[in-house]
């Protein structure tokens, strides 16, 4: 089995809470704490849940723009969590991102074919004549047109600022692109064209993507597999057929009970889940999702469960499939 393209491995980041007048540590956010996955060259890993749960923190981490508090980065056999800030620059050739606002991540003053030709530049790729076609070229491949560059980020659309968005990720021919909610932005219509545009750079250019979402629909278009975030602990990960068709894990079955089928006829048995979203500078001790579980035992508010396979391709982290676990 060759290895995967990135790996994660006990993955975390906590934030200091300060107070007081000398601005003493007093505790900390646990945005991330303690998460491993991976992704194969290839393939698109969508990684799910709602607001608060640690998903664009995690992506961040992944390009390096947040350094972890603990754990390990693999990608293409080198481990980015020990590189230095230069080789971390270079390494982010070949990890770019595209971020959820298309309008706040271009710089307002920058005519499109400044900020296209500003990764060329920095990782010194071709003369000024290569990097110019290779705008014009980039810019007719995510469906624009190469007299676009002169204009400014004002004068186009939220589709088309996050088209100039992918196309800037694209400028270095990277091997990973981590796509942060790229979706969550724009008009339900325009989100099926930038996803399909996704897909075909995809197929086309040879692309791995991570993609960060909180709808669970478009995630189910896009991905190959899925991985579910409740408060910083990665709930549940399979593949896409087996997680829509067969959620293991209390909480995946109630954010897929709460995506509305387009059939009257339809009836499906609802999981409510009460409460709110615990702090994460403050979380339940054991499983994180103790506090809100229909289904919680004695063991869930003591134990954390870990994330281990209960199906071929499919694990939860969950204490009620502690007996279908391999030893």
């Amino acid at each position: 089995m060759t290895e995967p393209l990135l790996k994660v491995e006990g993955l975390k980041k906590y934030f200091p809470i300060t107070g007081g007048l000398l601005g003493r540590t007093k505790g900390q956010v646990k945005a991330v704490d303690d998460i491993s996955f991976y992704v194969n060259e290839g393939e698109t890993l969508g990684i799910v849940g709602e607001s608060g749960c640690g998903k664009s923190t995690t992506g961040r981490m992944l390009m390096r723009l947040l350094d972890p508090t603990e754990g390990k980065v693999t990608f293409d056999g080198k481990e980015l969590t020990s590189l230095s800030a230069s080789e971390m620059r270079k390494a982010r050739r070949d990890i770019q991102m595209v971020f959820q606002d298309p309008y706040a991540s271009l710089n307002p003053r920058h005519s499109i074919e400044k900020i296209l030709m500003e990764p060329l530049n920095v990782h010194n790729i071709g003369d000024p004549k290569e990097r110019k076609r290779k705008v014009h070229e980039f810019l007719e491949i995510v469906g624009l047109s190469s007299y676009h560059a002169k204009r400014y980020p004002h004068q186009f659309s939220g589709g088309q600022r996050q088209r100039i968005g992918i196309a800037r990720a694209l400028m270095t021919n990277p091997k990973l692109i981590i796509a942060d909610e790229p979706v969550s932005a724009l008009d339900v219509s325009i989100q099926a064209q930038v996803l399909n545009l996704m897909q075909d750079l995809q197929r086309d250019l040879k692309l791995t993507y991570i993609f960060i979402a909180h709808d669970l629909g478009v995630v189910r278009h896009i991905s190959d597999r899925v991985g579910v975030m409740y408060l910083g602990n990665m709930a549940e990960l399979a593949d896409t057929e087996s997680l829509y068709e067969k959620p293991l894990h209390p909480y995946t079955q109630a954010l897929l009970s709460a995506v509305p089928v387009p059939d009257p006829e339809f009836v499906r048995e609802e999981v409510v889940i009460k409460g709110d979203v615990p702090s994460p500078a403050n979380p339940p001790s054991g499983c994180r999702f103790h506090t809100r579980c229909p289904f919680k035992m004695d063991i869930c508010s003591q134990e954390i469960p870990r994330l281990a396979e209960v199906e071929p391709g499919h694990s939860v982290a969950c204490h009620l499939y502690e007996e279908s676990r391999p030893q």
